[in-house]
């Protein structure tokens, strides 16, 4: 009879025949559920002649006392950003949903999680899907160093964090709660064995072994203006100060490694680093060895 609903809310108009025909039983059966349904107060009524059939009242709303307006709105918005993880199955529910709410979806929002370059999407579904089915994922894994290890994880939660994606598990190679970026993960697989239940949520993931830990630094950049486009993307207006000459002066602390030198050079000519000492030694010391590539 619920199912009755569904199709009575999606079609507007349906014949005892055709209903009959679906669920493989006879029309007398049809009428009496239909009679059924109009006695717990769903208002269903019946045409009869050429054009006829059985449907709903226009505004009739399945759950209208179940769900608020608002509530109902939200939980379809939800449903469009979910969409971009498993598409098919959200666009499912979502006109299901959209159908028992007698709502008509605006497509506001678009999620594409794979990047413009490098596609992860695989590595995301697939991780997406251990997660929920809690199955151990295995894979080889590039750390900041260069360095490939092989590893088996109870994963735990996908995790974007400064641009990127992450998976947070449970490593049963180093016994630990670990975090992995996606685009590190290379032939990924996702085995049958099952794991149980660990509370590790809460604990932050270990950032491996100690002599591998980053030390933060401090940095204040001079970005020139024809990098402005950049400023804007990558930093908050609390830590920009703009200066008279169009430039940008930028305060920020990351951990130091390699990555930090590459992205002060992602820049050219048009930045400096002001602070600290040492980085404008290292990012002076990098420049002379590339420039003596083209001399």
């Amino acid at each position: 009879m619920f199912e009755i609903i569904y199709i009575l809310l999606d079609k507007k108009m349906i014949t005892a025949k055709e209903l009959a025909a679906r669920f493989e039983v006879s029309q007398r059966t049809i009428y009496r559920d239909i009679d059924t349904l109009s006695l717990a107060g769903i208002p269903v009524y019946t045409e009869k002649g050429k054009g006829g059939g059985i449907s709903l009242l226009p505004d009739f709303v399945l759950n209208k006392s179940i769900l608020s307006e608002q509530e109902q709105n939200e939980i379809l918005s939800a449903l469009q950003g979910l969409s971009g993880v498993k598409k098919t199955e959200t666009d499912q529910v979502l006109q299901k949903l959209s159908t028992l709410f007698n709502k008509h979806t605006v497509p506001w929002l678009e999620v594409d999680f794979t990047d413009w370059g490098y596609s992860s999407g695989y590595v995301f579904n697939s991780f997406k899907t251990a997660i929920l089915e809690k199955r151990i994922a295995e894979f080889d894994y590039y750390s900041t160093y260069g360095e490939k290890t092989n590893r088996q994880i109870e994963p735990i939660q996908l995790w974007f964090k400064s641009k990127s994606w992450y998976i947070k598990g449970f490593c049963l190679t180093r016994q630990d709660t670990r975090l992995f970026k996606l685009t590190r993960v290379r032939n990924l697989t996702v085995t049958d064995e099952h794991f149980g239940e660990r509370d590790l949520l809460a604990k932050p993931p270990n950032p491996g072994p100690a002599e591998h830990q980053k030390k933060d630094v401090t940095l204040k950049l001079k970005i020139a203006p024809e990098m402005t486009y950049r400023v804007y993307d990558d930093y908050y207006d609390e830590i920009v100060g703009k200066q008279s000459d169009g430039s940008f002066v930028v305060s920020v602390t990351w951990p130091e490694d390699d990555w930090v030198y590459g992205y002060v050079l992602s820049f050219g000519e048009y930045i400096e680093v002001l602070e600290p000492e040492h980085i404008r030694e290292i990012i002076k010391e990098k420049l002379l060895k590339s420039a003596k590539k083209y001399l």
